[in-house]
């Protein structure tokens, strides 16, 4: 039961033009809530639309139809500072360093030097870059690209964390490393995360609770909390608690993929 919302979802659809076509249907008459601190997971058959979901979220894209608010009353239209983003690619300034990188939100905004700096220094350590400040972007591997854009979006300070499959680009153990330290960071800040992934074991590890989605037109087909015993980490790979979830996960995926496949 959820008792403090923090995103409320009401009936979004969202439908794209097409030149000479039919409209495409993305996304049809979607509502969830996700609570306060949780760590909602969005899954589902390439091209359910699960981006789009997350676009509409950000203020990227409009609905067609419906709303997305914060704390059950502000209407998250456009993007906004309480709502900060994360993409597969880094989308870092390669002419500054990684303490400049981080550092650029709060300077736009207005943050004084000395409380910039020292937040600054707060998410380095907390994404483990400690001694990378004078680095480049150019010298630094995809995982701490990665480390720096997540630091940079926490600097701002977000409501919100919107991640688009970030982890997707990068080889399997470093994957691994990055969602144990994304995992840290959560459970520090205490910051309400909607993810985008279609790594089921990834699903698992990071959420609180996973949304998954139907084949286009995308709807919210089904919820698992996620409620393991064992903690968070690799080590839950191998725990029966958790492939027995995964096994379920991955059934209904199937059938969603089947579906789209065959075009029933």
């Amino acid at each position: 039961m959820i008792s403090v919302v923090k995103l409320s979802i009401r009936g979004v659809s969202k439908a794209f033009d097409q030149p000479k076509k039919q409209e495409l249907l993305a996304l049809s008459d979607i509502s969830l809530d996700i609570a306060e601190n949780e760590f909602a997971i969005i899954v589902g058959p390439s091209g359910c639309g699960k981006s789009t979901l997350l676009n509409i979220i950000g203020g990227l894209e409009e609905a067609s139809t419906g709303e997305v608010l914060m704390d059950g009353e502000r209407e998250a239209s456009g993007p906004g500072p309480d709502r900060g983003m994360v993409f597969q690619n880094y989308s870092l300034f390669p002419w500054l360093n990684v303490q400049k990188n981080i550092e650029f939100g709060p300077k736009m905004r207005g943050v004084a030097p000395a409380e910039r700096q020292e937040l600054t220094r707060h998410y380095i350590e907390a994404v483990g870059l400690t001694g990378f400040e004078e680095t480049l972007p150019k010298a630094l591997s995809g995982g701490m690209k990665q480390r720096v854009a997540i630091a940079r979006t926490m600097a701002n300070k977000p409501e919100i964390l919107l991640m688009d499959e970030p982890f997707g680009a990068l080889d399997a153990q470093t994957r691994i490393v990055m969602q144990e330290m994304l995992i840290r960071v959560w459970q520090q800040e205490k910051t309400t995360v909607v993810f985008v992934t279609h790594d089921i074991d990834e699903a698992i590890m990071l959420g609180t609770r996973i949304y998954v989605m139907s084949r286009r037109p995308g709807r919210i087909e089904a919820v698992f909390p996620v409620e393991l015993s064992c903690e968070r980490g690799h080590g839950m790979l191998a725990d029966p608690q958790f492939l027995a979830q995964k096994k379920q996960i991955m059934d209904m995926l199937w059938e969603q993929s089947v579906a789209a496949a065959s075009g029933e």
